[in-house]
């Protein structure tokens, strides 16, 4: 069972007596509710309040909306709940992770290049601060995972390295910013993402590493925020086959199960060998990673009585919440059980105060102080100019001299549109603009995506596309080709690689070797392994103004670069390297 006054929690006579009088006032329905953490984006005041009245959830997340929606929506909740919620947000880069008008600092992949601990403890300040102002109070970050893999697209830009020590330097200064407010941090995805390349959103993750390697390595990381007090943890959908194995001897394949379900890695490791005595929440349950692997009347329950105190949305609330009741009544999450997640649930509220009226709801004029406010921007700007990389400039070909070196031509590579309201991208034309400041005459090179929405579907487009014309007229027009990618996805596939926007294609690389070309990446850290050839590559990781700005500045020599990438970039190839 649950020590409250031990760390993480370390709660007073006064917590321990809310947490225990507020357990002893619950219902059984209400004691299922706060198993739960749900999204819902209604902001409809007696909407929420049915809701609340019906399933009693203990937590939620909201994802999307500016400052006042997300505010006035964690308001409501907060006020119409009996017991207060824990109101969680995922910021990974910012406080843009929970506000569509919040601050992007950087990834931590950025910060990782960047050297130093400054940029993660950055992310976590402004993620903080900004989350804070609209009333979230947990923060589903950092993410603790290692970046082994270069295939592995989920963590490419969220890991904080490739490496267990890098990564517990980044995380822990991630987390003293985060604790500038009054907020409770989580790592995840416990037992590790980034040795594979599939995506548990898409599959059951497998961690196929030794119980040596992994004990090297992720255990390394947990275990040392472990001992520091970290309140939470959540865990992904992502077996450990060799731990399992070790703990279950004589274990069948088709029984091992991703850590949600295991209570071999979370029970017998997490909580016995390891100490946590924080909050466990399992990893988002739509996911293909728990959702394929047994029935979900079975998977509800299953997850809690495996050693999870929270489990992270639902199908239908209606039927999960019966799924978690039939499984409390039955007996497969013993009362014992029950009662450990609730002391843990309520003990991480008590550690945030959330039972004293003044932590419930943040102050409306906050907000308004805070989000996007002149220092976070300058922090933004900090770490750009900290952090983007040059990968490599094998021909030399920098600095660039806009004045010599003016007429560009711009080939801009995105993401394929998946909606018919696509009107073009955004991102294209902050490209344009900064280089254009910079100094540079910009032509655009055609886009088929752009083609069939200004000129209408057509084979003509494709024809388009394909013309690379004259070699000799291509040379006497440019100067130098900035080779820019914003090609980014998210559980749709397991791997995301360049594509280009049609077959055979006049974007490919084929200037590459008729004058100076540039390429900058956006986001993803291995889109060299698909343009080997461009011998000059940045990597920028955002596509906001500051990173662009920055990424553009240095080509042109106006500041250094100062970062080191790692060797991961490179994709194991030797191609990559020249």
């Amino acid at each position: 069972m649950v020590d409250l006054r031990a760390k993480p929690f370390f709660l007073t006579d006064e917590d321990v007596k809310w947490v225990e009088d507020t357990i002893a006032s619950m219902t059984l329905e209400e004691k299922v509710g706060q198993l739960f953490v749900q999204m819902r984006r209604s902001l409809d005041p007696d909407d929420i309040r049915r809701t609340l009245d019906s399933y009693h959830q203990g937590g939620l997340r909201w994802q999307g909306g500016d400052r006042k929606q997300v505010y006035e929506q964690n308001k409501t909740y907060q006020e119409a709940s009996r017991i207060p919620l824990l109101i969680a947000a995922n910021c990974d880069n910012g406080g843009d992770g929970c506000l569509s008008d919040g601050t992007f600092v950087a990834t931590a992949a950025e910060a990782a290049a960047g050297g130093g601990t400054q940029t993660a403890y950055d992310m976590g300040y402004v993620a903080g601060r900004e989350a804070s102002s609209v009333g979230v109070n947990w923060m589903f970050n950092p993410c603790a995972d290692i970046f082994m893999n270069w295939r592995n697209t989920i963590v490419n830009t969220r890991a904080f390295g490739d490496n267990a020590d890098q990564v517990i330097q980044n995380i822990r200064a991630y987390i003293e910013g985060i604790h500038q407010s009054n907020i409770a941090c989580c790592c995840k995805h416990f037992p590790g993402d980034g040795v594979e390349e599939r995506d548990q959103h898409l599959v059951l993750g497998v961690n196929d590493l030794s119980v040596e390697d992994w004990d090297a390595s992720f255990r390394k990381v947990y275990q040392t925020m472990i001992d520091e007090g970290l309140e939470s943890i959540m865990v992904g959908h992502i077996a450990l086959p060799a731990m399992s194995r070790k703990l279950r001897p004589g274990i069948r394949e088709e029984d091992i199960m991703p850590a949600t379900l295991a209570p071999e890695l979370l029970t017998d490791l997490l909580r016995g060998e390891m100490g946590f005595n924080g909050l466990v929440i399992t990893d988002a349950s739509h996911m293909a990673g728990i959702a394929c692997m047994e029935k979900r009347s079975v998977a509800v329950p299953k997850a809690i009585a495996s050693g999870c105190d929270m489990f992270l949305f639902s199908n239908d609330m209606k039927e999960d919440f019966h799924y978690m009741l039939d499984g409390v009544n039955s007996g497969v999450i013993s009362e014992e059980r029950l009662s450990d997640a609730l002391h843990r649930i309520l003990g991480l509220k008590a550690r945030l105060k959330l039972y004293k009226a003044e932590n419930r709801v943040a102050d409306p004029a906050v907000k308004e102080q805070v989000v996007g406010c002149a220092e976070h921007i300058r922090l933004a700007e900090e770490a750009a100019q900290r952090c983007v990389t040059l990968v490599k400039d094998t021909q030399h070909n920098l600095p660039l001299d806009p004045i010599k070196q003016k007429r560009a031509r711009l080939v801009y590579i995105q993401s394929t549109p998946t909606s018919k309201s696509y009107k073009g991208d955004p991102v294209k034309e902050l490209v344009v603009q900064e280089l254009e400041n910079a100094g540079f005459a910009v032509d655009v090179a055609p886009n088929f995506h752009d083609l069939e929405v200004e000129k209408g579907p057509s084979p003509a487009n494709m024809m388009v596309m394909m013309d690379c014309g004259k070699m000799e007229q291509f040379r006497a027009d440019y100067d130098v080709v900035f080779l820019v990618i914003n090609v980014k996805g998210y559980a749709q596939e397991n791997n995301v690689r360049l594509r280009w926007s049609c077959n055979h294609s006049s974007e490919l690389p084929w200037y590459a070797t008729e004058v100076p070309t540039i390429g900058i990446s956006l986001n993803y850290t291995n889109h060299l392994i698909d343009v080997p050839q461009v011998r000059t590559f940045i990597n920028a990781y955002g596509s906001n103004r500051a990173s662009i700005r920055a990424a553009i500045e240095k080509i042109c020599g106006r500041s250094e670069f100062t970062a080191v990438p790692s060797d991961t970039v490179f994709c194991g190839k030797w191609d990559t390297r020249l």
